[in-house]
């Protein structure tokens, strides 16, 4: 049994692979030595040693053009790590039909035809393939401001486990369910420096997420070390939040 983290000569797709955690990923699976092609709506200032093709992952042809030139340049895919997605905030109250279908759309369905598209070629490969989506905690708790991402974060974790069933033997699906990070956008989100340390200090671990530790468990569920792993939704929030209720218990008039 292979025992390695190691993916030399892998074809490995990562929507959304050029930015953020995005970026993170594709790092990690080019130091395991794979060939990573990534796609993203908008071309970037810059990609580090991976292939970059434009592609709205919400758009099913250009969805197909993006598998099929993959394909032909390479013959194969064996990994697609599903990351594209994000929302910006906005009340469920005040938010339009159409923000919450767009939302929906790029953080649910988007991630579901890339991979109907990808299974199709893993099929018919000898070796299969891995597919990994990028959820999000936001999934697993109350998610106010951004409750059409939550609900389509759901979603996509139990679009995991149903098409590791579907899809089995030959292709392993997997989730990997990502808490806080600490990107480039960081503080469009959380503040500044003193304000991201002190959203940091709330996590067990002590500091946010880095994007490459995400990229680290993708690699993991992609890898042979997860050959038996499938249908899984991996917790990366560095231990999740610390319930509220004991911040007030442990305050000197409650002690």
């Amino acid at each position: 049994m292979a025992v390695s983290l190691a993916l030399d000569d892998a074809i490995v797709l990562v929507t959304g692979g050029v930015r953020g955690v995005g970026a993170g990923i594709t790092r990690t699976f080019q130091r395991a030595g794979a060939t990573v092609v990534t796609c993203a709506r908008n071309v970037p200032e810059r990609v580090d040693g991976a292939t970059f093709v434009t592609c709205d992952v919400r758009e099913p042809e250009q969805v197909d053009r993006l598998v099929d030139d993959v394909v032909a340049e390479h013959g194969r895919i064996d990994v697609l790590v599903n990351n594209a997605g994000g929302a910006p905030f906005a009340l469920a109250a005040d938010a339009s039909p159409r923000f919450h279908d767009k939302v929906v759309g790029l953080n649910l369905l988007a991630p579901l035809l890339v991979a109907q598209r990808v299974n199709a070629v893993m099929q018919r490969q000898e070796s299969g393939g891995a597919i990994v989506n990028v959820s999000s905690v936001s999934g697993t708790r109350p998610s106010p401001g951004t409750a059409a991402y939550g609900a389509a974060k759901a979603g996509l974790d139990n679009l995991t486990a149903s098409l590791a069933v579907e899809w089995s033997p030959k292709v392993r699906v997997n989730a990997l369910d990502v808490g806080m990070v600490h990107t480039e956008q960081s503080e469009l989100h959380y503040g500044d420096a003193d304000a991201v340390a002190a959203i940091g200090a709330t996590v067990p671990l002590g500091r946010l997420a880095e994007p490459d530790e995400i990229g680290a468990c993708a690699l993991f569920l992609a890898s042979p070390l997860a050959s038996y792993v499938s249908g899984a939704t991996l917790a990366v929030h560095g231990g999740g939040e610390r319930p509220a209720f004991l911040d007030m218990t442990q305050r000197k008039e409650y002690a």
